[in-house]
């Protein structure tokens, strides 16, 4: 079995993770400075109104581009490709205005509904974002297609950095200029769009470059209807990207109209009711974290699984596949695990205080869940197997709808993050039902899943030996400084006693260290005995 293909892919997997390592901190860290300037209130506003902006992006930068850039290489060259696109810009542009119409003009009973009406003005703002859908969409998917890379990296750095200055600035203003909570929460949103705008400018002027005597795919807007049979196809592979891409945050919107209501049903006041959920709302910086590298080796595998396909490969696929799954799973339990672990301290370090850590330490398990959905997701894409890969986010999302108010009800914050893993274990199932026997089997097979449950708890036990000998010489935490410290001697502690775990262990055989970046020598350093 030929394994060099997949080792450079693995490889390329990796500058992927650092990369998309990259993106994420400036995506998510600017949520701890956030939080120290507003409070947890403020945090809350705007955690409320979140996620409609992160639909936005989710369809303008992952759902839809990756659906155009496919087009694109499917029809490279053809001499329809430029009228179809057209079609497909009109047809874009006409739903997003839907989208945007529908959020804008119905923007206060929306945030009725959210239980809180003050978030009217934010939700009109937020809703400005699915204007840029067409043209985000349109040119970075053209982009993509003609594996013109470079353009999607600096539009979308830049937009970060554009949107989290004025977030921060808008922050900082909260005390200086005596802003509302509602006020920095619009000023936020207005942040984004404006960042948005920016990237539309710098796509579009790679556009140009890369395609200067064609028709511009986005100068006829309203031309002739769309074919029907794109437009299925568009819903049903473009919205299968799009759904798992923001399952994460679909499920947190769940959340914006159903948490604050549920909360001051049961007994709490409104203030007390914003401040929980401003407080359960620490966990998504962390796993949005946490789920960098399980997300980056998707981009990678996704490619080679369809690859080895289309050559009638099945011994590479299901190597290749359950390989995948293996890695997904043991990143996304060590993350889970570790994170619980160090919560504590961590959170005292971010947020200034202990408050919400055992609803955070459940909450975060959610890292492993969507580890493990995103990686058979990814499986189900490369098999072009979306109607029952569409189906189980489905159920995942009715389960989150359901379980949520009950849970919620009686057991606060906490409901809502054990309302989290159950979805997230819901579509899981669902996912794991409709798979073929041979990648299922990844967790059986050389006895992965106890080598695995070792391995972590080998992990448990040297962080919580090594806190434990910290509190007994030198007391607890009185102070963030300290906080920091333990929250960084438990990561090391964990990585090292991990990785090493997993070598002496067992828990990936000799083939799979070979195609894993730098597995040989990982193997070679600790002593192991290895093939070539």
């Amino acid at each position: 079995m030929k394994k060099q293909p997949l080792k450079s892919m693995m490889h390329g997997a990796f500058v992927l993770t650092i990369a998309a390592f990259i993106a994420k901190i400036l995506s998510a860290v600017y949520r701890v400075p956030l939080q120290n300037l507003v409070g947890d209130e403020g945090f809350y506003v705007y955690q409320q109104v979140y996620p409609l902006y992160g639909i936005a992006m989710t369809l303008a930068l992952t759902g839809l581009p990756q659906f155009i850039a496919k087009y694109v290489a499917e029809q490279e060259a053809t001499p329809n490709q430029s009228m179809q696109l057209q079609q497909l810009a009109s047809f874009v542009t006409r739903l997003s205005l839907l989208l945007w119409a529908l959020i804008f003009f119905f923007s206060q009973p929306i945030a009725t509904l959210m239980g809180d009406g003050a978030l009217g003005p934010s939700i009109r703002v937020a809703s400005l974002t699915f204007l840029l859908i067409p043209p985000l969409a349109m040119y970075r998917g053209w982009l993509q297609g003609n594996l013109i890379l470079v353009p999607t990296a600096i539009s979308q750095v830049a937009e970060q950095f554009i949107r989290v200055g004025i977030i921060l600035v808008a922050a900082m203003s909260f005390r200086r200029l005596d802003w509302s909570i509602y006020q920095v929460s619009q000023v936020a949103m207005i942040g984004s769009f404006i960042g948005g705008i920016v990237a539309c400018v710098i796509l579009f002027r790679y556009y140009r470059q890369a395609n200067p005597k064609q028709t511009n795919h986005m100068s006829a807007l309203f031309i002739q209807k769309t074919e029907k049979t794109w437009r299925r196809r568009f819903f049903i592979e473009g919205g299968f990207v799009s759904i798992y891409s923001g399952y994460l945050i679909l499920l947190q919107l769940i959340d914006s109209f159903l948490l604050v209501n549920i909360l001051e049903k049961s007994g709490l006041s409104p203030l007390d009711a914003r401040i929980e959920k401003g407080v359960f709302d620490r966990g998504q910086p962390l796993v949005q974290l946490g789920l960098v590298v399980a997300l980056a080796l998707g981009t990678s595998f996704v490619p080679m699984l369809t690859r080895y396909l289309k050559e009638k490969n099945t011994s590479e696929f299901l190597f290749s596949a359950r390989l995948y799954l293996r890695l997904t799973t043991t990143i996304g339990l060590a993350a889970s695990v570790g994170l619980a672990l160090v919560m504590p301290y961590m959170n005292y370090t971010l947020f200034k205080d202990r408050a919400g850590n055992d609803v955070l330490r459940v909450f975060v398990f959610s890292v492993g869940l969507m580890a493990i959905v995103h990686g058979y997701q990814s499986i189900a894409q490369s098999q072009n197997h979306f109607r029952k890969a569409l189906k189980a986010a489905a159920f995942g999302l009715l389960a989150k709808f359901i379980f949520t108010p009950l849970l919620v009800y009686f057991l606060g914050t906490m409901g809502a993050s054990l309302a989290m893993l159950l979805a997230l274990s819901v579509a899981l199932m669902a996912l794991v039902q409709q798979e073929q026997p041979g990648i299922n089997a990844f967790w059986r097979e050389d006895y992965f899943g106890l080598r695995l449950f070792l391995a972590l708890a080998v992990m448990s036990m040297s962080i919580l030996l090594v806190y434990g000998g910290l509190t007994f010489f030198f007391g607890g935490v009185l102070h963030r400084r300290t906080a920091l410290l333990r929250t960084l001697v438990g990561v090391f502690v964990g990585i090292v006693s991990f990785g090493l775990s997993l070598v002496y262990l067992k828990v990936f055989t000799i083939e799979e260290w070979a195609v894993i970046p730098f597995g040989k020598k990982i193997v070679q350093k600790v002593g192991r005995k290895h093939e070539t």
